[in-house]
C-alpha cells in the first residue's frame, strides 16, 4: 500500500467514525475503568432482578408519602419502581424489599408523578417507555395512596406513538397539566399532555415533536426552571425549554469530554435540596456521576462522585438509569436519596442501590 493510499484510508475511517450515529455500547462485566470522582457508598440494595445473565435492570423512580400507604398488604412510607427491561416492573420498599412485580413486558425507563384523579380519587401515576411488540409507546400505571386490601400498582392504559423503539421517559408538571415526555432510540422527542378520558382511560394530546439527532435516552424535567434535560448518548447533555412551544431550541449543557462525561451519557435525574436544585447524570463509560447546580442563570458543574464498596454493599458500575428525591424520604433518608442501577452486581444479576444524599452533598462540598 502506498503512503497516499494509506492516508486516504485513515482519513476515510476517521470521517466514517465522526459521522456515525450508532450507540457506543458499554461493554459491562468490568470492561470499563472507573473514573475519578468523590467516593461515596450505597447504604442498601434491592435483590437482583429476575432476568438472569442479561442486561436487564434499567431505570428506577422514587416516590415517598407523608403518611403510610398500603402496597399488597405492606404498610410503607413510599416505594421505588424499577424496570427489568426484559420482563416488567418491580415495586420495592424504601428498604429495598420487593413489594410487587408486574410482568408487563419490555419496559425501559420509568418515572412517577402526581396530579390526576381516577373516579374522584387522587392517584400516583407511573409511566414507562414500552418496547413490547404490538404496544410500543408509553405504558401507564396507577397507584391509589388511600387504597386498602390488595392495593398495589395497576395497569391504567397505554399511549401509542410513532416512535419505533421507545427509550427514555419522564413526566413533568406544567401548572395543572401532567406532561409525558418520550425519547426514542434514534433521538425522537415527543411530548404529550395527559388527561383522563370520559371512559376513565388515559388520553394523550401531542404538543411537541422534535428530533434530538442521534441515540438518546436520559430525560429529566425541572418544572421550577421550566427546563427539560435530554442525554444524547454520544454527544452530551442538552437543555430544552419545558414549554412545548419552544420546539427544538436547545443549549448544550455538557459535551462528551474525558474526566466529566464519558459516553454513553445515560440516565438523568433532578434533586431539590431546599432552594438548591441539582441535575445528576450517569457517565456510563467510566461509571461516574456528574452533578450540576441548575437553579441559577445557567447550569453550573459541581463535580463527580463514584459509588465504591462500603456498608456491606458493592460499588456501582455502568449505570443505565437513576432517580433522586430530595427532602425527607424516610428515617433512613431524612434529607434525600439517590437510587441507581448497577450493571455488575457482586451477587446475582443486576439490581438497584440506594445512596444517602447527605453523603453525596458532603463529598462534593455542596
Amino acid at each position: 500500500m502506498t503512503v497516499r493510499t494509506l492516508l486516504t484510508a485513515v482519513v476515510a475511517t476517521a470521517l466514517l467514525a465522526a459521522c456515525a450515529t450508532h450507540e457506543v455500547d458499554y461493554q459491562g462485566e468490568g470492561a470499563g475503568v472507573v473514573g475519578a470522582g468523590a467516593p461515596v457508598h450505597a447504604v442498601l440494595e434491592t435483590p437482583s432482578v429476575g432476568t438472569a445473565g442479561e442486561d436487564a435492570a434499567d431505570d428506577p423512580a422514587v416516590w415517598a408519602s407523608a403518611t403510610p400507604v398500603n402496597v399488597k398488604g405492606a404498610r410503607v412510607g413510599g416505594w421505588v419502581a424499577g424496570t427489568d427491561k426484559k420482563a416488567g416492573l418491580y415495586i420495592y420498599g424504601l428498604d429495598g424489599a420487593i413489594l410487587q412485580f408486574l410482568p408487563e413486558g419490555l419496559l425501559n425507563n420509568v418515572d412517577v408523578v402526581e396530579g390526576l384523579s381516577l373516579g374522584g380519587r387522587p392517584q400516583v401515576l407511573l409511566g414507562a417507555s414500552d418496547r413490547t411488540p404490538g404496544k410500543t409507546g408509553i405504558a401507564l400505571y396507577a397507584f391509589d395512596p388511600a387504597g386498602t386490601g390488595d392495593n398495589g400498582v395497576r395497569l391504567w392504559g397505554n399511549i401509542a406513538t410513532d416512535v419505533v423503539e421507545p427509550y427514555g421517559f419522564c413526566f413533568a408538571r406544567r401548572g395543572a397539566e401532567v406532561h409525558a415526555i418520550l425519547v426514542g432510540h434514534e433521538g425522537e422527542l415527543r411530548q404529550f399532555v395527559l388527561t383522563v378520558g370520559s371512559d376513565g382511560q388515559p388520553s394523550a394530546r401531542l404538543v411537541r415533536r422534535a428530533e434530538v439527532g442521534s441515540i438518546s435516552e436520559g430525560c429529566a424535567a425541572d418544572e421550577a426552571t421550566d427546563a427539560l434535560y435530554i442525554a444524547e448518548e454520544n454527544v452530551g447533555v442538552w437543555r430544552y425549554g419545558l414549554d412545548p412551544a419552544s420546539g427544538a431550541a436547545r443549549t448544550l449543557v455538557q459535551a462528551i469530554a474525558p474526566g466529566v462525561l464519558v459516553a454513553d451519557a445515560e440516565g438523568l435525574t433532578i434533586l431539590a435540596d431546599g432552594a438548591a436544585r441539582y441535575l445528576i447524570g450517569s457517565s456510563q463509560g467510566d461509571s461516574t456521576f456528574p452533578v450540576w447546580r441548575i437553579d441559577g442563570a445557567a447550569p453550573e458543574y459541581k463535580g463527580r462522585f463514584v459509588v465504591t464498596d462500603g456498608n456491606g454493599v458493592d460499588g456501582i458500575t455502568g449505570t443505565d438509569g437513576l432517580d433522586a428525591l430530595g427532602g425527607r424520604v424516610s428515617d433512613r433518608f431524612p434529607e434525600g436519596v439517590v437510587v441507581i442501577q448497577d450493571d455488575v452486581n457482586d451477587v446475582g444479576t443486576q439490581n438497584f442501590k440506594y445512596v444517602d444524599w447527605r453523603e453525596i452533598r458532603t463529598a462534593l462540598g455542596l
